[in-house]
């Protein structure tokens, strides 16, 4: 059918090979196609893209290429205001509500210790985590491009890091997460909300020297673990300042 004309920005590069990245390239078309398809065979999921240009002129994802087109593809732009241009979703991610695929199991934890409302299962299929993020509205976090090909999944993000903790500080600082940290208003076992309540509500489960030393009580309202501010809370304090500490670091790179 003809040729058209490529250039990705930013982080859309990492799912290009080397001699692709921050270069327009050339592609030859075989079919008629949207530029949905297009993109997604080179690669790159639909939800990792904000605004696609074709000669200058923003388009959707329906948008049928034409032979010789010019196309720039840009990543999401969660701080900015684009509003000139056409957005391929309706608003930016101020709603960080989250699901993980079945290899995102720390990263889940983490995020809940965060207080991020993240749902997990190891028993996900693909169609689980797809059909309940359209129907709730979730944030996918996977480490399958494959999955976030999928149509009815608007809001996605590809983990590019293997390692949980660089994972979290990953998924902070690219959605722009750091205002919505609330530590330990998340039960990390089960995602449930945590609230506060008294020491005699809950004193026929303490152990004995927890009933001595502790009066500071959350319950889970989903599976009611008990969280007291013990020797294991302060651990977890010192695991939020390291997974949070790029934040400082954001803060005096803007200063």
């Amino acid at each position: 059918m003809g040729r058209v004309y490529l250039r990705f920005y930013e982080e859309l590069n990492d799912f290009l090979p080397i001699e692709r990245r921050k270069v327009e390239f050339e592609h030859t078309l075989n079919r008629r196609t949207s530029i949905k398809d297009l993109i997604e065979s080179l690669g790159i999921p639909h939800t990792e893209i904000e605004i696609i240009l074709a000669n200058g002129r923003s388009v959707d994802f329906d948008y049928i290429v034409q032979e010789n087109d010019r196309i720039s593809v840009y990543p999401m732009f969660e701080c900015f205001d684009i509003e000139p241009l056409l957005r391929l979703r309706p608003k930016p991610l101020r709603d960080p509500r989250f699901i993980l695929d079945t290899n995102l199991g720390r990263l889940a934890r983490y995020l809940r210790l965060l207080g991020f409302d993240c749902l997990y299962r190891n028993d996900y299929e693909d169609g689980d985590v797809a059909k309940i993020a359209s129907q709730q509205h979730r944030i996918v976090l996977t480490r399958d491009r494959f999955l976030l090909r999928r149509k009815i999944i608007t809001r996605g993000y590809f983990v590019r890091s293997v390692h949980p903790r660089e994972q979290v500080k990953e998924v902070l600082q690219r959605l722009d997460l750091y205002r919505s940290i609330a530590p330990f208003t998340r039960c990390a076992r089960c995602n449930g909300a945590l609230i506060k309540t008294s020491k005699d509500a809950v004193i026929d489960r303490l152990e004995p020297l927890t009933k001595l030393y502790y009066n500071d009580f959350r319950i889970c309202l989903s599976c009611n673990q008990i969280y007291w501010s013990g020797s294991h809370q302060d651990r977890a304090r010192q695991l939020i300042n390291e997974l949070t500490s790029q934040n400082d670091q954001r803060t005096k790179n803007r200063a």
